[in-house]
């Protein structure tokens, strides 16, 4: 079995001034093993923002204390905040900001996760300084926001691009996912999340156009090999399946 991550995992990978990653996973979702990643930023206040956190990791959450106090942590759609909990049982003053319609989610309130904030496409206050942010909609209640990190022109994603390196996947899965597009160079979220954003294209597609024009370095995402340079043309290439560049 190939290695589907990004060794080493649960640990803190310089990205840029102020932003790091963390590699971990895989996770077993639609019966393919996902490698999975949070962004880690650093604010002007000294205050640490998770995106998407990853399963919780005692030395991990060391080595992240170090670098400043966990204040904030996003579950940035309605599919990555599963390992919240853990988190915020070790973080319990760290506010948790939400997507639009998770906490709506049957799933989420028997879990006892704790949602303090909900967002929007205005930076709150928190992080105005550091981020810009957006969402971008679908249907059947799907939102992502999308950041910006001005400072170092670094754009993060999660399922709105997904670049899953063949040789790091199973034989019998490669031709399927290099059909469905979610391989390089193509790198496009599984057929039926396009499907769910469609329902919403012309607004989906708006904002897509939106985040290319802030023309961003590097792109970063959850699954796959993530955009380490050439980020806006790259994340062009990836989105135009929504038909916002025509």
């Amino acid at each position: 079995m190939p290695e589907a991550t990004y060794p080493p995992l649960d640990v803190l990978k310089p990205v840029a001034d102020g932003v790091w990653i963390v590699d971990s996973g895989p996770l077993g979702a639609l019966g393919i093993p996902l490698p999975v990643r949070m962004t880690v930023i650093r604010l002007h206040d000294g205050g640490i923002w998770l995106h998407s956190p990853t399963r919780y990791d005692a030395r991990l959450h060391r080595d992240i204390a170090a670098l400043g106090p966990i204040r904030h942590m996003v579950a940035p759609n309605v599919a990555h905040w599963t390992f919240l909990k853990d988190w915020q049982a070790h973080c319990p003053e760290a506010l948790v900001w939400a997507a639009p319609n998770l906490r709506q989610r049957r799933q989420v309130r028997r879990s006892g996760l704790r949602l303090d904030r909900v967002l929007d496409d205005a930076a709150p206050p928190e992080w105005a300084a550091d981020l810009r942010q957006a969402v971008v909609p679908g249907g059947l209640s799907f939102r992502e926001v999308a950041f910006f990190h001005g400072e170092s022109r670094t754009l993060i994603l999660t399922d709105l691009v997904l670049n899953l390196e063949p040789a790091k996947m199973p034989v019998l899965l490669r031709p399927f996912l290099r059909l469905a597009r979610m391989t390089p160079p193509h790198g496009q979220p599984p057929p039926y999340l396009r499907l769910v954003i469609r329902l919403r294209r012309r607004a989906a597609a708006q904002a897509a156009a939106r985040l290319v024009a802030l023309d961003p370095e590097r792109v970063i995402f959850a699954h796959g090999q993530w955009f380490a340079r050439d980020g806006a043309a790259r994340l062009r290439h990836a989105l135009r399946w929504l038909g916002a560049f025509a």
